[in-house]
């Protein structure tokens, strides 16, 4: 029997790691974020099992400074995170939030103290409802 070669990464390979913002963010009606489709459609009886929502999620919004540790013990090079639409601009209309436009800019400021690359995703399907009923 032959033995596979290794698998090898090329010199500079980026490892990162990669969430969605409804998927662990919670804090779904913090700081002026308003109802995505994701948040009606999850709290709409027998959509999703067990009738779970990203109300709380993994609580990110507000543990993002022990997430980023642990992706720092962990080795992880680049954070791929997406913004989420709600949280940033209410409604999806009008000025943008400032509490939702700080949180990431906090994020991606501790990412880079720990010398983690930040890359963003602006639209991960958290579309705001009110733009969905317009």
């Amino acid at each position: 029997m032959e033995t596979a070669a290794p698998l090898t990464f090329p010199a500079g390979f980026l490892w990162g790691t990669a969430t969605a913002a409804y998927q662990i963010e919670g804090a779904a009606q913090d700081d002026g974020r308003t109802p995505s489709i994701w948040d009606v459609y999850s709290r709409t009886p027998g959509k999703v099992r067990n009738g779970d929502t990203g109300d709380v999620a993994t609580d990110h919004y507000h543990r993002w400074r022990e997430d980023i540790a642990i992706m720092a013990d962990l080795g992880v090079g680049a954070y791929r995170f997406s913004v989420s639409w709600p949280r940033v601009q209410p409604g999806g209309r009008g000025p943008a939030s400032a509490k939702g436009l700080d949180f990431y800019r906090r994020l991606a400021d501790g990412l880079l103290d720990k010398g983690i690359r930040p890359v963003v995703t602006l639209y991960h399907w958290d579309l705001p409802q009110e733009l969905e009923d317009a």
